[in-house]
């Protein structure tokens, strides 16, 4: 026995209509030590009381008017489903269907009236010492349960920093200045909230969305940086930063890794074919790169370069709208349309 864990502190419950019956029992236990002993011969508050007094373990009488033993063990079940309080069943009725019903209703033990002193004592002390020590086998469960969700919310923000932190490192190279991988990626998990996307995958897109540019590391600063138009040669190259950007996140094993892998591979993939790198077409683009395209494009075109300045919220959502079919999915134009103010609120709270 564990320390700390003494039988005679474990709180027992009689259930018994016959006075006699309850009187004897609750002297036997008192009479060994048994300081928290309680009792009651209406069937009724069985459960009530066993679960305000607490009980380590019911004696419990089948035959009784009202409720009989079945159905009070009904209630028990029902009141704790993942802990139920053991029971030692008391009856006059050894048959073995009776005796089977019962541990099929979640007895634990059973005596046949008329019972011993030492029958009752010894099942109720092995069955109170095993209570103790599957509620303490229990605490120290849950306990280990908290430290490795507390450990596992550790490595979770650890892991997305990281992820925030490699995304920036793209963001520092280009022109592009202020929040606009943070923005972006709140764009991205309200257009995947309103198009139907569970909690969680929205929340994936969130975290996986600030890498989509992560490719543009390799872009030479002459490109990258320049003011102005790019030549056609020039625009090659630019364009291949979502490849790039695919590889170095290529080969990861988490969803996170593997999805912000799916967007900077196909985030500047259009609707109608003809986008880059692989020129594919309407729901051969992944849905959280059609998502991360019209969300990419809206702060883009809301955010000053050195080369334009701020497009307006009109003549932004002008210009998606423009891009239904062409550059943008439908469905997702019509979701970003109808929410536009979610997109605005978003944006005037994240302005650089």
């Amino acid at each position: 026995m564990e320390p700390g864990n003494d039988p005679l502190d474990g709180t027992i419950l009689i259930v018994d209509d016959l006075d006699f019956s309850v009187r004897l029992l609750s002297k036997w236990l008192a009479d060994a030590g048994y300081r928290h002993v309680h009792a009651t011969r209406d069937s009724r508050e069985a459960a009530t009381m066993c679960r305000d007094v607490g009980a380590d373990c019911v004696l419990l009488d089948i035959n009784m008017p009202h409720l009989d033993g079945f159905q009070v063990m009904e209630d028990l079940k029902a009141m704790s489903p993942g802990n139920p309080v053991p029971v030692l069943v008391l009856t006059g009725e050894d048959g073995q269907e009776v005796l089977a019903r019962a541990f099929l209703a979640g007895a634990k033990d059973f005596i046949s009236k008329p019972f011993t002193k030492i029958q009752v004592l010894a099942r109720v002390h092995n069955m109170v010492e095993t209570r103790q020590l599957h509620n303490q086998v229990r605490a120290q469960n849950l306990v280990l349960e908290d430290h490795v969700k507390e450990r596992t919310r550790q490595l979770s923000e650890s892991r997305l920093e990281l992820v925030q932190r490699l995304a920036r490192t793209a963001e520092y190279r280009d022109s592009d200045t202020g929040n606009h991988i943070t923005r972006m990626s709140r764009y991205c998990e309200r257009l995947a909230q309103v198009a139907g996307l569970a909690a969680e995958e929205s929340e994936l897109i969130l975290n996986a969305s600030p890498m989509h540019d992560l490719g543009k590391v390799a872009i030479p600063d002459r490109i990258l940086r320049k003011p102005g138009r790019l030549t056609p040669e020039e625009w090659t190259v630019m364009q291949t930063h979502a490849q790039i950007g695919a590889d170095l996140l290529s080969g990861g094993t988490s969803d996170l890794m593997r999805l912000a892998e799916v967007i900077a591979l196909s985030h500047h993939e259009r609707w109608d074919g003809t986008g880059y790198p692989r020129c594919i077409a309407g729901d051969e683009i992944p849905q959280p790169a059609r998502i991360a395209a019209v969300c990419d494009v809206f702060d883009a075109l809301t955010s000053p370069r050195p080369y334009k300045k701020a497009w307006t919220h009109e003549a932004a959502r002008a210009e998606i709208v423009k891009g239904s079919g062409f550059h943008f999915e439908p469905r997702l134009v019509e979701l970003f349309v109808e929410n536009f103010a979610d997109f605005i609120g978003i944006q005037q709270q994240l302005q650089s």
